[in-house]
């Protein structure tokens, strides 16, 4: 009996594994051909992640952003001199820094004199501007001045205007100057001038 019993189970496990080995063969053969394309979409994406993170490195280095706290905001106070003093720490001119913060020269001219006083959106540009020296702000300068219209375009535009309508002008008082034509009329043989 103890030699039935024993053939008996070794012929289940025989035919146990056998039935495993069906089902686990194909289920090995899938996982194998995923770990293959799994390792080759690692190859392929690791030059790609390299080549994106030295490009947020460089965009990191030439990108400078003026970004400041809404408390560092509301601790700073900007008079007159701060603003002045400021423009000529950055080394920029009115022009530049109407630029920079978006606003026109003008206005720049009055924080600098104390007629006007920097919005809240505007006195966060200058706290950023503070912590930033000179190459940064001429890197800034560079980004931003593509976007801003510089006082050249603006003075060509007005002065066209103003050359046509003086163009116009001169044309109205041209008419105007002109001699009118005169008529002769004959009157009982005489030739009599007309105006008009």
């Amino acid at each position: 009996m103890g030699k039935l019993e024993s053939t008996m189970k070794s012929e289940i496990e025989r035919l146990a594994k056998r039935e495993l080995r069906k089902v686990s063969v194909p289920w090995k053969r899938d996982v194998r051909s995923l770990k293959k394309t799994v390792s080759q979409l690692r190859k392929a994406i690791l030059p790609l992640q390299r080549f994106a993170t030295t490009q947020q490195k460089e965009l990191a280095k030439c990108e400078v952003q003026l970004e400041v706290s809404p408390e560092e905001i509301r601790k700073s106070r900007f008079s007159p001199r701060l603003v002045r003093t400021l423009r000529k720490k950055l080394k920029i001119s009115h022009r530049e820094l109407a630029i920079l913060a978006g606003v026109s020269m003008p206005g720049v001219q009055g924080w600098e004199t104390g007629r006007f006083t920097p919005r809240a959106d505007k006195k966060a540009t200058l706290a950023g501007l503070r912590r930033l020296g000179r190459t940064e702000v001429k890197k800034l300068l560079a980004q931003k001045a593509p976007e801003a219209p510089t006082g050249r375009r603006i003075k060509t535009k007005l002065l066209t205007k103003m050359e046509g309508s003086m163009a116009q002008k001169k044309a109205v008082k041209k008419v105007a100057k002109k001699p009118v034509a005169k008529k002769s009329v004959k009157k009982s043989g005489k030739k009599v001038l007309k105006k008009g």
